[in-house]
């Protein structure tokens, strides 16, 4: 194997190792953006259903 292309496969195994590096970084962000939104959409939920019940027991107190 000549010189020149050990060393474009060496480049070539630098540039995937570092664009692997870069995934797992996003990959890393989106996990925790993607648990934030989870919790965002917990509390959405929780207040909602607090709501509903209100409606509910408004409801159900003007029928009686």
């Amino acid at each position: 194997m000549s010189l020149e292309l050990f060393n474009q496969l060496e480049q070539k195994v630098t540039d995937t190792v570092e664009a692997l590096e870069m995934m797992k970084l996003e990959n890393e962000e989106l996990r925790d953006e993607n648990a934030q939104l989870k919790q965002e959409r917990e509390e959405w939920e929780r207040r909602l259903n607090g709501l509903l019940s209100k409606f509910e027991s408004s409801d159900t107190g003007s029928n009686a």
